[in-house]
């Protein structure tokens, strides 16, 4: 994640660049562009949206990408319309329309987007195919949520189903569907069953993505991957399913799993 660039005018005045210059927009991965549609792969450690004062977030380059590439004099307006976390690769979907931006973003609220993730598990499952069902709360004031036994006010029904892709020594490849959209869900309902996400030290995990241990420095790095997304275009409404590649970053035995599974990843 970049910091925002400073430069001097002719008079030796400091100006703060307020979108990525072109060198740094060059890295980023456009995954469909259907207006009003545009879909990114997000890298990791960058945040979704909110960054600190200074810090360049995801749609600042996806501003960048519009005003570069269609030569937009002044301000681009791009609809926020969902996130990932920092350490979450994948899919984000944006509008460059208010019209766009307002009806995916309805389809987000109403559960009518189909969300696929990829998590590489360090132990398998209790099971093969299943859901898990759970009550997440979220910790006040801090970047973490916990598992309760029952609902209250603060702890809200968490349900999400899997399917093991494939497993290898190191590590379980698992096909993940969220059916609710609880704060660090999959994380952390694989975490309470023993199977804590690869390099999610936050809620368990011993061995990084590069299956190296884990040390006692927290990694901005984990293995759970917004692989698909599946919606109805805001304009056309018919259904659209955009896929992000996996992340070079990700043990090879993951990829090879991944292959293997031919019904899951057919061309759309």
């Amino acid at each position: 994640m970049s910091k925002k660039s400073r430069r001097r005018t002719e008079s030796g005045e400091t100006v703060i660049e307020s979108l990525p210059t072109p060198d740094e927009v060059r890295d980023l991965e456009i995954l469909c562009e259907d207006n009003p549609v545009v879909a990114v792969n997000k890298p990791v450690g960058m945040l979704s949206q909110g960054s600190p004062q200074g810090v360049f977030c995801l749609p600042d380059y996806v501003k960048a990408y519009l005003k570069q590439k269609y030569e937009k004099p002044g301000n681009v307006y791009l609809g926020v319309v969902h996130r990932l976390d920092r350490p979450v690769t994948g899919v984000v979907l944006f509008s460059k329309n208010s019209k766009g931006a307002a009806r995916l973003a309805e389809q987000f609220r109403e559960r009518e987007v189909k969300k696929t993730y990829l998590a590489l598990l360090e132990n398998a499952p209790p099971a093969t195919e299943g859901e898990l069902h759970d009550f997440i709360r979220k910790v006040p004031d801090q970047a973490r949520a916990v598992i309760e036994p029952g609902e209250t006010a603060d702890a809200k029904k968490a349900v999400l189903s899997y399917r093991v892709i494939g497993s290898h020594p190191q590590g379980t490849l698992v096909e993940v569907n969220p059916l609710t959209g609880r704060m660090h869900q999959i994380r952390l309902q694989f975490a309470s069953r023993g199977c804590s996400i690869m390099g999610d030290q936050l809620y368990g995990a011993k061995t990084q993505t590069n299956l190296q241990p884990l040390t006692s420095d927290y990694t901005t790095h984990i293995a759970l991957h917004a692989w698909k997304l599946t919606f109805k275009h805001p304009v056309r409404y018919d259904e659209m399913t955009i896929t992000a590649p996996l992340p070079n970053s990700w043990p090879a035995f993951a990829r090879t799993l991944l292959e293997n599974d031919q019904p899951s990843v057919e061309n759309e």
